[in-house]
């Protein structure tokens, strides 16, 4: 039974950055209500009525994975291992955006999987690339053409943004190989509690995963989890070993120690969700209350990443360009554009990062230490970054 538990108002989809603010583009701006639930059955956190794929996955989709230096790295890094674990002849990846990660394969040994066409024109050039979106149809079609029998599946910050699990999982199952391995990087639960990143709630995140709700919901697909890593990508982040029922593979000491951590902190619980969100409701306000004091003490304000993230946080927290003057961002397709729903405007940060700004709110908080090494100057002059997690706060380095 799904209870919910946290009401983030109305919400744009956190993906569409706006050309204009005339009164046509706004006058059809997408808003749909962000509200996250709580399955008493399987522990799954989830939204309680995701917005149709369709919406969002589309040929403008934004977001370039290989456009941020912590990415490129953690991706590099993930594949090296991956290869020396399991020996893969044959690799597919669900969600692969611009091919930060399967450019680090044989390009003949790969195949992606993308939806946004603007993002698989680009790998087509690399390696056989499916523009759709990933479902049990797919599977068999990739079965039919003889591209079954993969021995890993990777999907990075994907598999969340799917509404329909049972397709997602029956696929996966058709489609491994008996000792294959289903590798799903995707935000953990327990760290969003633990730093009260509320913002990691938005249109794209249909669920935010514990290792307990995915460890219920895979055995329902004749499929089992066998190991887990905690990461520090994206704030904190699981990665899960998936393999079917009888595979090699033997369950980790690891993934036990994991699970009885997040029995401890109550993940089975809707009581630690209902404090969660009282705690939410307490750094809106503060957050709220920080910005409203510094802008009457004329302090410009800006923010520092155009986020998905910033996105939850600016239009829960009713933020506009009164309060935020401009938000900053490297990747070149935002820039010139504006805000979903809040209509702030968007530049470079070589632009935007200059003498008259005195407070940088952190859009992009999980790639603080990539920032804070980029910023010194603006620290050397006394600049301060705002940020939310865990608490609301300033920060001088």
């Amino acid at each position: 039974m799904n209870k919910v538990f946290l009401n983030l108002g109305r919400q744009p989809l956190a993906n569409s950055f706006l050309k204009d603010i005339g009164k046509n583009t706004l006058r059809n701006e997408f808003f749909y209500n962000l509200k996250i639930c709580f399955n008493t059955k399987n522990y799954l956190v989830s939204i309680d009525k995701p917005v149709n794929p369709k919406k969002q996955y589309t040929d403008k989709y934004a977001h370039r994975a290989s456009e941020s230096k912590t990415m490129r790295s953690a991706f590099k890094k993930v594949a090296k291992k991956l290869i020396k674990r399991f020996r893969p002849k044959k690799i597919m990846e669900i969600g692969s955006n611009d091919g930060v990660f399967l450019k680090n394969f044989n390009k003949k040994s790969v195949i992606a999987v993308e939806p946004c066409k603007n993002l698989a024109s680009l790998t087509k050039k690399l390696f056989k690339t499916y523009d759709e979106f990933w479902n049990l149809k797919l599977a068999k079609k990739l079965i039919k053409q003889k591209k079954g029998e993969i021995d890993l599946i990777f999907s990075a910050n994907t598999i969340s943004h799917i509404p329909n699990l049972k397709e997602t999982f029956e696929g996966i199952f058709n489609i491994l190989s008996d000792d294959g391995v289903f590798v799903i990087e995707d935000p953990s639960l327990l760290k969003v509690l633990q730093n009260n990143s509320y913002d990691q709630f938005y249109d794209e995140h249909v669920y935010v995963f514990s290792t307990i709700s995915v460890n219920n919901i895979v055995k329902d697909y004749g499929l089992r989890l066998f190991d887990v890593e905690n990461l520090p990508t994206h704030g904190g982040s699981n990665r899960y070993y998936i393999c079917k029922e009888n595979g090699k593979y033997k369950n980790t000491s690891r993934l036990k120690k994991v699970i009885k951590s997040e029995i401890s902190y109550k993940l089975h619980k809707i009581k630690s969700y209902l404090e969660f969100s009282k705690r939410v409701n307490i750094s809106k306000r503060r957050l709220f209350n920080l910005i409203k004091k510094l802008k009457k003490k004329n302090k410009k304000i800006i923010s520092y990443g155009a986020t998905y993230k910033s996105t939850t946080v600016f239009n829960y927290c009713n933020f506009n360009s009164k309060m935020i003057d401009y938000v900053t961002d490297t990747t070149h397709n935002k820039q010139g554009k504006y805000t979903p729903g809040t209509h702030i405007k968007i530049i470079s940060p070589e632009y935007g990062m200059n003498d008259t700004v005195d407070y940088a709110f952190l859009g992009a908080w999980n790639f603080k230490k990539e920032i804070f090494k980029k910023e010194k100057n603006f620290f050397k002059r006394g600049g301060k970054f705002i940020t939310h997690v865990p608490r609301v706060m300033t920060l001088t380095k």
